[in-house]
């Protein structure tokens, strides 16, 4: 008896399920635009490289191209389409706005769906490559422009927007964190464009 190579899977995307048949080996890039319409995470370089289809999968950013759909199942999916609350943008698409963190916009979505996701883990106190004091006891490193660029060298920008978006992340966690001692140690964006352009 020869097993089946599809499945019927449901999908928890942007607060909604979707259940649609499936191929096994159907990315789950492939099953947001080709089979749900859901197009603003974008096709690069299929391979993994690029970031443009960058989503947040339970709160933590991945490529969906290297993602099956059936092992998303189960999971809490956000695209860029399910971010902004309502009218409402969340922080990071605003700073993107306010700050010219695109130009042709391709990128734009996988750049605004990894930024969430980046300041999330810093806010968590996850160290990167660059961080210098990778204690627990240490906490959140300082959101520096090489902290930043670091943490979202996964997204390539074709355009070269990098100084704008390097601002953009920095503003966004400015904006998306009280005054207490987590906004004094991070990089205001008139800073992080200094930074960027040493």
């Amino acid at each position: 008896m020869a097993l089946s190579t599809s499945s019927v899977i449901t999908l928890k995307i942007n607060g909604e399920k979707y259940t649609l048949p499936v191929d096994h080996r159907t990315t789950l890039l492939d099953a947001l635009r080709e089979r749900l319409d859901l197009t603003g995470t974008k096709k690069g370089c299929d391979q993994g490289q690029c970031g443009a289809c960058t989503v947040l999968l339970d709160g933590r950013r991945t490529v969906a191209c290297l993602q099956l759909a059936v092992a998303a199942e189960g999971r809490e999916i956000t695209t860029v389409e399910g971010v902004a609350d309502g009218e409402q943008l969340h922080p990071v698409q605003q700073a993107f706005l306010d700050l010219d963190g695109y130009q042709c916009g391709y990128c734009t979505p996988g750049q605004i769906c990894s930024a969430i996701g980046v300041i999330q883990e810093h806010a968590a106190g996850w160290p990167s490559a660059v961080t210098d004091d990778i204690r627990p006891e240490a906490g959140p490193p300082p959101l520096t422009a090489d902290e930043i660029r670091e943490r979202m060298s996964g997204n390539l920008c074709r355009c070269g927007a990098y100084v704008s978006i390097v601002e953009a992340v920095a503003r966004a966690a400015e904006a998306g964190t009280d005054t207490s001692t987590a906004a004094a140690a991070r990089i205001s964006p008139e800073a992080a464009a200094e930074e960027a352009v040493a």
